[in-house]
């Protein structure tokens, strides 16, 4: 459960951070950032693995680039769902998926997995132990 909210703050200071980069993103307050990652993190683990499966022939084409569409899709739903936050124009959130993204995997790379906050080797992770894999 704790890290289930450590990420959830995480992909909120993300948004935060794509709506201070972005002008054609617009967050009125902390409430409403939270509600976006909340929602945004349910679309991501629920739609964004059917939309990718749906539109693999062109992912694979694309060499995986189309995922930043599918992620700027998502955003703009989160837009016209929740009051408080909005996404000016599909390129901006093209933009704004790319920054959320990015921050969102450089700070969730510091979450362990029982959502302590952690930095861990590769080498720490392959060992086991006292005996390595």
């Amino acid at each position: 459960m704790r890290g289930v909210l450590l990420r959830w703050l995480v992909l909120t200071a993300a948004v935060l951070a794509a709506s201070w980069l972005l002008d054609g993103i617009r967050v009125d307050g902390l409430f409403p950032a939270l509600l976006a990652a909340a929602t945004l993190g349910i679309l991501n683990a629920f739609f964004r693995p059917l939309l990718i499966l749906i539109t693999l022939p062109i992912n694979i084409l694309t060499l995986g680039l189309f995922t930043f569409l599918i992620n700027a899709l998502l955003l703009k739903i989160v837009s016209a769902v929740i009051s408080g936050f909005a996404v000016r124009g599909f390129w901006t959130a093209v933009a704004g998926a790319l920054i959320i993204g990015v921050t969102s995997w450089l700070l969730n790379a510091f979450v362990g997995g029982r959502g302590k906050v952690e930095r861990t080797s590769y080498i720490e992770m392959q060992k086991k132990g006292d005996r390595w894999e």
